[in-house]
């Protein structure tokens, strides 16, 4: 039994060495690394305590394998995960610009993510399930978008909560599939988790306030904004509150809004406020930032805890 079920790719990641890399000339890489938007999701959700399963593929390889004993060592429940043999594991090579901006190239499409079918989703899994997390992100074809609908679908008669971070560039908001798809889960959705950016090319307004109360009157629970290094503000029915970022040197930015995620509907599992399971989220995301690699940022709730005390100490002014 798992309380927080994800579906999608898992990949390995293999990224510039150097700040203004570029695919166009030859340069240095590192990694492989374990990856993929909804593996770093649930390997956060696990670490912090939650039961927690993922729905998805990887190639019978050795990058498959190694994605495979990172969850399971970290406590996710592997056994949705099927290897393929005709198929490799995804890829995603990273470049890093000068101004904090990443390029990449992702091989998902001919992986062995893509043999996920409509079959490998079935009732049973989500039995003593609470969250179904959708990313956006994983959507990258009609397929996927039919196995998301179908998930859904056994969700909502279930009662299980859906939390959905949409994870999207804006160019894909002019795909009309990928669009009805992102409409469709956000108005069965209990826990929206978009960027500033995202809010605005999803719901058309431009005043942050105003889009999120059109989404909180689709019956949306909170809605709950990523501001990055600025932290995050979360709107409720009839009020919003703002979240303080912890300041850090960031080192790689890739899987920071996966672990905040991941330890936001953790901790909401488990019982904890919007107020309290936010400010882990924070830390989380701050906290990830420090590890080069997107999966090495993930923490546990005792790390976490200790991460807040030191920057709760540093904050605090010091008196002669």
């Amino acid at each position: 039994m798992s309380e927080v079920m994800t579906i999608g790719e898992i990949l390995v990641e293999v990224m510039a060495k150097n700040v203004g890399q570029t695919f166009e000339k030859t340069g240095e890489f590192i990694g492989p690394f374990p990856s993929g938007a909804p593996a770093i999701f649930i390997d956060q959700v696990a670490k912090t305590g939650s039961s927690c399963a993922i729905v998805s593929k990887v190639g019978n390889d050795g990058f498959g394998q190694m994605n495979i004993n990172r969850l399971k060592q970290d406590g996710v429940n592997v056994q949705y995960i099927e290897s393929i043999k005709d198929r490799t594991t995804g890829i995603a090579f990273v470049t890093y610009k000068d101004n904090r901006d990443r390029d990449f190239i992702f091989t998902m499409k001919d992986s062995a993510v893509a043999c996920i079918s409509q079959d490998d989703v079935r009732e049973e899994m989500f039995e003593g399930c609470k969250f179904l997390h959708i990313m956006g992100c994983s959507a990258f074809d009609e397929k996927m978008i039919l196995i998301f609908r179908k998930a859904i679908s056994i969700a909502k008669t279930k009662n299980i909560k859906i939390s959905f971070d949409p994870n999207i560039r804006k160019e894909i908001m002019n795909d009309r599939k990928i669009k009805d798809f992102i409409f469709f889960t956000l108005e069965n959705c209990d826990v929206f988790l978009p960027g500033e950016e995202e809010l605005k090319w999803i719901t058309g307004i431009e005043d942050e306030e105003k889009a999120a109360h059109s989404v909180l009157n689709q019956n949306v629970r909170c809605v709950v904004v990523k501001r990055g290094n600025r932290g995050c503000r979360v709107y409720e029915q009839h009020s919003y509150f703002d979240v303080d970022p912890y300041p850090v040197n960031e080192i790689d930015p890739t899987g920071a809004g996966d672990c905040f995620a991941g330890t936001f509907i953790s901790l909401l599992n488990q019982g904890k406020s919007i107020l309290e399971a936010v400010k882990y989220a924070n830390a989380s995301g701050a906290y990830a930032v420090l590890k080069k690699g997107p999966m090495e940022g993930t923490a546990k709730l005792e790390e976490l805890e200790e991460f807040i005390k030191a920057k709760d100490k540093e904050a605090k002014p010091t008196y002669c």
